[in-house]
């Protein structure tokens, strides 16, 4: 059995994740419309080092890390719980994430190839 047989086993959760946020066309930004993922997420706090990514080494503290089974951009947003859950918490009527509470933004993404491994990978993201 693979990690990516084993991470898809494990990861049990549904979040509702958005990437990175795109130039709307008038000067603003907007983010794509919401997906559900499969993930497994832990609330754990962490002071983690940005350095990499494009990013020069900053100290910042991770109140989360969510395993993935699928990439997901820094600068994104992720919400534990699935796309009917957001009528809930949304509080503006176009699911923008930083609208929606507990959407957290995606501080650092690690994608790290497995031990023994030439094409799995263990996919996380900090919030």
């Amino acid at each position: 059995m693979g990690i990516e047989s084993f991470m898809i086993r494990t990861c049990k959760q549904t979040a509702v994740y958005w990437g990175a946020p795109i130039s709307d066309g008038y000067g603003g930004l907007t983010h794509n419309d919401p997906v559900e993922i499969s993930c497994r997420w832990q609330e754990k706090t962490e002071v983690i080092n940005t350095l990499g990514g494009g990013k020069k080494g900053e100290e910042l503290v991770s109140n989360a890390q969510v395993f993935t089974t699928q990439d997901v951009v820094e600068e994104g947003y992720l919400f534990l719980g699935d796309l009917d859950d957001l009528g809930d918490v949304t509080s503006n009527a176009d699911n923008d994430p930083e609208g929606v509470d507990g959407a957290y933004k995606i501080i650092k993404f690690e994608k790290s190839i497995a031990a023994g491994s030439i094409n799995q990978f263990v996919r996380k993201a900090y919030l």
